[in-house]
């Protein structure tokens, strides 16, 4: 046998590149994955996995191993001019749900939001400006409900310093090694708030052992290089010292923006809004934007028409690391999104279009990975397919259900989203859903009457949530429902033969002793014979009555002598004294994913 070729590929790897690597027509390969159902192009990109299940299915004498191949992580890069001044740090505060992220920022800027969310938790990523010791500061807060990944991600892009915050009395929770990954990622220096102070149960010692020891987070005071500081959100305790250390963090990277170029920035959030149309939330990260300016966001374009600072203010402009609202925009561009100034309409519309044309390449050449291509391959097996159309008030929000639906899916039930999209729930939704089965999740949105009366004419499910955890709930409570029910086996009891009063082609009327457990009419019951390894299992009868003395009964326990008689259900066999019938309950029961 010829020795088994070794070659080694990247975490992904185009199909061109795969066949020459392995010595192949690119025809073949490209075959082969036709022949799986994955229209794939010479350039498309397929991840390691997927290059070994098909230089499997290829039997080819071929061994692959990874290469490492070190890539920084793609980020808006801003290049300052001599002229650049100082401008306010970025902050994002980050952790776990429910450890007092928005109390803080409540106590910071005197508001009430934690209060009027729902559920109690953050559902957005939301930026807000506030002075402290004249010093400004941009503050971003981030959801903490693991749903919100993506946003988190997002949050902990945009900015310069992270505020970390851990409950006390609570400790490290996975949102908040998530936070910290994020952190890192972005390369934003870390400062901890460890809150809930004001409470009789918390350890700070603990929580600052677990962020050493686990995360290379050394408090100063210990001789690291973390800045930890113990607050109270709620009544106010060295919420002015974090401030203090926050400014002291960010002075270390001297931060700055030129002003007077073009605004460049990022997509927070963004929506449709009746009577003003695509409504969307930016952060300037360099640069001045003013009322009027052309701006471009993907394959979106637009004019500022109003300009509105985080508290609804209508601006004129907003300079380097100062949060907007804006208007404008001719359709809806995703979180996320890098945000240019250009000089005309002209230019507007022509960068718009190229985006358009990069992302319509994007999403043909797309990347295939493993769990797709075994996903195709396994399309005719009897997995279920669970249909929704999706609708949410912001793009974040939508992206979040999305990414939560699709984490959801397992081998027995696939996610198939229909549609989605931002805005209220239409005719065109239900008509949709109608044609394909699906269920319609709306989260944040409203539906107008004429719409409701469509859904219940057509029988289509619309179900609205808002909050994000009761939404994903019910979606994978649908999911479970697409499941077939299991069949489950409860032992009862035993029952050792010890009298056969009558014998039919249909019923058998014995009599015994219960030796274990309990007995249940109506129950079903294997017939043994024999004992230890020599034991034969002869077959199943349902147990139909039961009877002590000469009265039914409605259970015998262990200990009890008893009649019974017993169903044969077609089966052939015959008891003899010393038979053992053990004695078991049969449900179907529904399963949970």
């Amino acid at each position: 046998m010829a020795e088994k070729k070794v070659i080694q590929i990247p975490d992904m790897i185009t199909v061109g590149d795969l066949a020459e690597e392995l010595g192949i027509p690119v025809v073949t390969l490209v075959g082969e994955l036709f022949k799986n159902g994955i229209m794939a192009t010479v350039n498309q990109r397929i991840d390691f996995d997927t290059a070994e299940i098909i230089i499997e299915e290829l039997h080819i004498n071929a061994e692959i191993k990874h290469k490492d191949v070190n890539v920084e992580p793609e980020k808006l890069e801003i290049h300052l001019s001599d002229h650049a001044k100082p401008r306010p740090p970025i902050v994002a505060v980050m952790g776990h749900v429910v450890h007092g992220k928005t109390t803080l920022l409540d106590n910071i800027l005197g508001t009430h939001k934690a209060t009027e969310e729902a559920g109690g938790i953050t559902q957005y990523i939301s930026a807000y400006q506030t002075v402290h010791n004249g010093r400004t500061l941009t503050l971003l807060d981030t959801p903490g409900h693991e749903a919100f990944a993506a946003l988190r991600q997002h949050g902990a892009v945009l900015t310069d310093v992270v505020v970390i915050v851990v409950a006390a009395d609570d400790g490290v929770k996975p949102q908040t090694v998530e936070a910290i990954k994020f952190a890192r990622e972005a390369n934003a220096k870390i400062v901890v708030a460890i809150n809930k102070m004001d409470k009789e149960s918390a350890n700070p010692t603990l929580v600052k052992t677990q962020l050493a020891t686990d995360y290379g987070l050394n408090p100063e005071e210990w001789g690291g290089d973390t800045v930890m500081v113990e607050i109270s959100a709620l009544t106010g305790k060295n919420v002015d010292k974090l401030l203090d250390m926050v400014l002291l963090v960010a002075d270390m990277e001297e931060l700055k923006a030129d002003y007077n170029v073009p605004a460049e920035g990022l997509v927070i959030e963004s929506d449709v809004e009746k009577g003003r149309g695509a409504v969307v939330r930016l952060l300037v990260q360099n640069g001045t934007l003013n009322k009027g300016d052309f701006i471009v966001a993907g394959s979106a374009w637009g004019k500022v028409r109003t300009l509105e600072d985080w508290r609804g203010k209508l601006v004129k402009k907003a300079g380097p690391s100062t949060p907007a609202t804006v208007t404008g925009f001719r359709e809806v561009p995703p979180f996320g999104t890098f945000i240019e100034e250009v000089k005309n309409e002209r230019e507007a519309k022509a960068l718009a279009a190229k985006h358009y044309d990069e992302e319509m390449r994007s999403t043909a050449d797309a990347n295939i990975t493993s769990s797709d291509l075994l996903h195709m391959m396994n399309r005719e097996s009897e997995q279920q397919e669970a249909s929704f159309v999706i609708k949410a008030d912001v793009q974040g929000s939508l992206t979040s259900v999305l990414d939560s639906l699709k984490l959801m899916e397992t081998k027995e039930v696939a996610v198939k989203v229909v549609a989605s999209g931002v805005g209220a729930i239409s005719e065109g939704d239900i008509r949709l859903a109608k044609s394909s089965g699906a269920v319609v999740y709306g989260f944040n949105v409203s539906m107008s009457n004429q719409v409701k009366q469509l859904a219940a004419r057509n029988g289509v499910e619309v179900r609205i949530y808002r909050i994000i955890y009761e939404l994903l709930d019910d979606a994978k409570e649908y999911m479970s429902s697409l499941l077939p029910d299991e069949v489950v086996e409860t032992p009862l009891g035993e029952l050792e033969v010890q009298g056969i009063f009558c014998t039919t082609n249909k019923n058998i009327i014995a009599g015994g002793k219960c030796t274990k457990g309990r007995l249940l009419p109506h129950s079903r019951a294997r017939v043994w014979r024999g004992k230890g390894k020599k034991a034969q299992m002869l077959g199943e009868v349902e147990l139909s009555s039961l009877r002590r003395e000469k009265n039914n009964a409605d259970d015998i326990v262990a200990g009890e002598m008893c009649g019974v008689e017993l169903e044969l259900d077609g089966a052939k066999l015959t008891l003899e004294l010393g038979d053992r019938l053990e004695v078991f309950k049969r449900e179907l029961q529904k399963r949970h994913l």
